[in-house]
């Protein structure tokens, strides 16, 4: 019953929600590069949409490879955000120093260095990273706040998102706990990184779209990075701070107590 949870926990609730209803990551871009987004996706080249796919997913499947199913599990430690903010800054500024042509080369660097740095996250709320849920849990943080512009409010908030993939996150799991050898290339989890490449791509055409303009950048390359790993460590903290409390009280009581809050602070 949501009776059951604590002041505190109500506050911690209170807290990810703000985080995960209010994504945000277009909105830090624009108020960066002065101007609204669709002025740089104007530049990108014809074929842009279906290169970002192509490139969204190689990368996905690389960082859960190299990110995920190589993870030790250290419990106790608390969160680097920092370093992987400053990593995932370094390489947006090598690819900003390229343009259009650096995206195919920086993004799966960034996406596996953005994929540590949510592990980080999950352990710091009490994950075991070692546990095939908690490493799918990590991958499906990269399709919150992703939503398309043909998505309405129902289809974009964050239960709905967890909905969505809930099926495609169950396969894998069975999957990962079959199969002492797992590759993001195994047809049960290639369908995972799919559905989750579907929404990680419409941030990744928006950031594309940033560095395509002409103003922006290595400089400015390294900025919109960091936004990028900003946005998807707020994702993190509120997704794992939900399961946290999920596990202690239940998912049917958190949810429903998630659907009262206000969406802000």
């Amino acid at each position: 019953m949501t009776r059951d949870i604590s002041d505190e926990d109500r506050g911690a609730l209170q807290a990810a929600k703000a985080l995960l209803e209010n994504p945000g990551f277009t909105a830090r871009v624009t108020n960066f590069i002065g101007k609204p987004i669709e002025d740089g996706i104007a530049r990108l080249p014809a074929n842009w949409s279906g290169a970002i796919d192509k490139a969204t997913r190689l990368a996905l499947t690389k960082a859960a490879d190299t990110a995920l199913f190589t993870l030790t599990d250290r419990p106790g430690l608390s969160a680097s955000s920092r370093w992987h903010k400053l990593a995932v800054s370094v390489t947006g500024g090598v690819g900003g120093a390229f343009g259009w042509a650096g995206l195919a080369l920086e993004l799966p660097v960034s996406t596996t260095l953005m994929l540590r740095s949510i592990a980080d996250i999950a352990r710091s709320e009490g994950e075991s990273v070692a546990a095939a849920p908690t490493r799918l849990a990590c991958l499906s943080v990269l399709a919150l706040g992703g939503s398309s512009r043909s998505d309405d409010g129902t289809d974009s908030g964050y239960y709905a998102v967890r909905a969505a993939l809930a099926q495609a996150v169950s396969d894998a799991a069975q999957y990962l706990a079959q199969s002492a050898g797992a590759n993001a290339s195994a047809p049960v989890l290639a369908r995972l990184i799919s559905a989750v490449a579907k929404r990680f791509g419409v941030q990744v055409g928006e950031k594309a779209a940033a560095e395509a303009l002409p103003l922006v950048g290595a400089v400015g390359g390294a900025t919109i990075n960091l936004l990028f790993i900003d946005h998807f460590q707020d994702m993190a903290r509120g997704h794992f701070t939900v399961r946290r409390l999920e596990r202690r009280y239940g998912e049917e009581a958190v949810q429903a107590l998630y659907a009262t809050l206000p969406a802000a602070r």
